[in-house]
Order: C-alpha cells, then sequence, then structure tokens
C-alpha cells in the first residue's frame, strides 16, 4: 500500500492500534455493504477505508 503515505496516515489517529481497527472495521463495513463506489474505484476495500480515513471522510474515535 503506497497511498495514502503510512506516516501522514497514522497522524489520523491517537495510535497504531486504533489505526488498524478503524480500518478494519470500516473496510468490513464496505465489504458487507457492498457499495458501488468501492467497485467503481477499483481498489480493494482496506486500500479505500484508509483513503477515506486519510482524506477525512471518515474519523477514528475511541472509547475511553
Amino acid at each position: 500500500m503506497i497511498e495514502p503515505p503510512i506516516d501522514k496516515l497514522i497522524k489520523k489517529a491517537p495510535c497504531r492500534y486504533a489505526l488498524v481497527l478503524g480500518i478494519t472495521k470500516r473496510a468490513k463495513d464496505l465489504q458487507d455493504m457492498e457499495t458501488s463506489e468501492l467497485e467503481q474505484s477499483g481498489m480493494k476495500a482496506v486500500s479505500y477505508a484508509a483513503t477515506e480515513i486519510y482524506e477525512d471522510k471518515i474519523k477514528i474515535i475511541v472509547n475511553k
């Protein structure tokens, strides 16, 4: 995975663990919904989820 850059993507979450969980959860949701956006992009669900987080379309929120 080259895009989005991982060093900039890490700044979108409070820690790496939260980033991985956020990307995983969103990717699973995308696969379950079978969205047309995902099909049109030609990207895999994980890459699409990472791009959404990088572009601030999806926020990672950590419950304390």
